[in-house]
C-alpha cells in the first residue's frame, strides 16, 4: 500500500536558508521514497518537483562556495586571505 503524500518536504524543500547537507539528505531520502515506495503518479511528480528545488538549492550553494574558494587570495606574508570579487555579467 502507498504511504500518504506528505507536504512537509514541499514546505522545507523551498527553504532557501537549509544547510546544504540537510538538503542533500532530504534529496536523497526523496530520490528513495521514489524508486521503493509504490506512489500514484499525483505524489510522484510533487516529490519530483520537492527534488529539483532541492537539487537547485544543493547547486547553488556549491557555486557559491566555489566562488568564495576563488575569492582567496594569497597575502605578501603567504596568508590567505578573502577578497572581493569584481561583479561578473555572467547571468544564469
Amino acid at each position: 500500500m502507498s504511504k500518504p503524500a506528505g507536504n512537509n518536504a514541499s514546505a522545507k524543500a523551498s527553504s532557501p536558508e537549509m544547510p546544504f547537507e540537510e538538503a542533500l539528505e532530504k534529496l536523497e531520502s526523496i530520490v528513495e521514497s521514489m524508486e521503493e515506495d509504490d506512489l500514484p503518479l499525483e505524489t510522484l511528480l510533487t516529490r519530483y518537483e520537492d527534488g529539483a528545488k532541492l537539487a537547485k538549492a544543493c547547486q547553488s550553494k556549491l557555486a557559491e562556495a566555489e566562488t568564495k574558494i576563488k575569492k582567496l587570495e594569497k597575502t605578501a606574508a603567504g596568508e590567505f586571505e578573502l577578497t572581493e570579487l569584481a561583479p561578473t555579467d555572467d547571468n544564469d
